[in-house]
């Protein structure tokens, strides 16, 4: 019987904690082969399940899945009960009862599949990687964007990154946010950089473009904690933590230029929060260019987020080395910030 892919995506991957040289990696075409797995399962509603909801009762006897994942295999028609199909989450079941469940693999699981695609590599060793990330590339797959991401990229670059949490991935970049990122190859170098990041040891830079002409002092301290917006869950917000939740959240804000049209900015994390420049941007009243989820709007020629992580820079967690990364600033904000004559050359 073919082995089933759980719905949690990570069930599935090695174990991080196989040996980095023993062993031979997973070739791409043995994820592929997994994702095309199904099984059908057989089972009787014992005394314990009897009247449960059958999404509860399946949970029980096929333990290794999700509940949401059972969920939607009774809804996409799966599961028979007595014969028939049972369509209803909520139908409530009787001891004695059979059926059965046909077990097919997720866009979830699916997702984590190797695929080819063009990574500019800015610099890499045994143990990670340094890529420009384009903008309009996901970086790890989720609803919506379940293939074509940069981590689908990564596991077609190295079969070993399939031994990896998040094929290596210790921080990321927002589908519109072009830039330099860090990805480890080895399990090791995977938390020493995870430690980095937590102890703020890696400095990342990155060149905005916001709108309205630069207000206050030469450089402006942002330390303002983030949350999910309360009134916007799709969105990330400045909160009370008396009163919201949220972390602690600090940008450092230089002006670079700024003029009637706008101002380019460098903005330096001292945090890592979700949005947190488009938010910190949009509190001291200059949204990015091109970010309408923050209050920007469409301009200069930018319809995405004027945001590119320029500079990274940390010590090597292997070899002690200290690393020092530059990305050039990509055509379409280049020629945004010369569209408003905004000089970014400082940054």
């Amino acid at each position: 019987m073919p082995s089933i892919i759980s719905t949690d995506p990570f069930v599935n991957l090695p174990s991080a904690s196989a040996s980095e040289e023993g062993g031979d990696p997973s070739e791409p075409g043995d994820l592929a082969d997994i994702a095309e797995a199904s099984e059908l399962r057989a089972f009787t509603i014992g005394v314990d399940e009897h009247g449960q909801r059958l999404d509860r009762a399946l949970a029980t006897l096929v333990p290794e899945f999700s509940r949401s994942y059972l969920q939607q295999m009774i809804d996409g028609g799966l599961v028979t009960l007595q014969g028939r199909t049972a369509t209803k989450t909520s139908t409530t079941v009787r001891a004695g009862q059979a059926g059965q469940i046909e077990l097919r693999p997720t866009p979830q699981s699916q997702a984590f599949r190797p695929e080819a695609m063009a990574i500019d590599v800015v610099f890499e060793d045994e143990h990670l990687r340094v890529i420009n990330k384009p903008a309009g590339l996901v970086v790890h797959p989720a609803p919506g964007n379940w293939s074509g991401t940069l981590l689908n990229g990564l596991l077609a670059l190295d079969p070993k990154a399939v031994l990896l949490p998040r094929a290596g991935i210790v921080h990321r970049l927002d589908k519109d946010t072009s830039g330099l990122m860090m990805v480890a190859r080895t399990r090791a170098t995977m938390d020493a950089l995870v430690e980095l990041i937590a102890a703020r040891e890696v400095k990342r830079q990155y060149l905005a473009m916001g709108h309205k002409p630069w207000e206050g002092g030469a450089a402006r301290q942002v330390d303002a904690p983030i949350g999910r917006d309360p009134r916007n869950r799709l969105r990330m917000a400045i909160v009370d933590l008396e009163r919201h939740p949220g972390k602690a959240a600090r940008t450092l804000v230089e002006r670079l230029d700024s003029n009637a049209h706008g101002c380019s900015v460098r903005c330096t994390l001292e945090t890592g929060r979700t949005h947190q420049i488009r938010v910190h941007m949009a509190s001291l009243g200059h949204p990015l260019v091109g970010d309408t989820l923050y209050g920007g709007a469409a301009a200069a020629g930018l319809s995405r987020q004027a945001l590119h992580a320029f500079r990274l820079a940390f010590v090597h967690p292997m070899t002690q080395e200290p690393m020092s990364f530059n990305a050039p600033v990509p055509a379409d904000l280049a020629a945004g910030l010369l569209a408003w004559g905004l000089d970014y050359n400082r940054a």
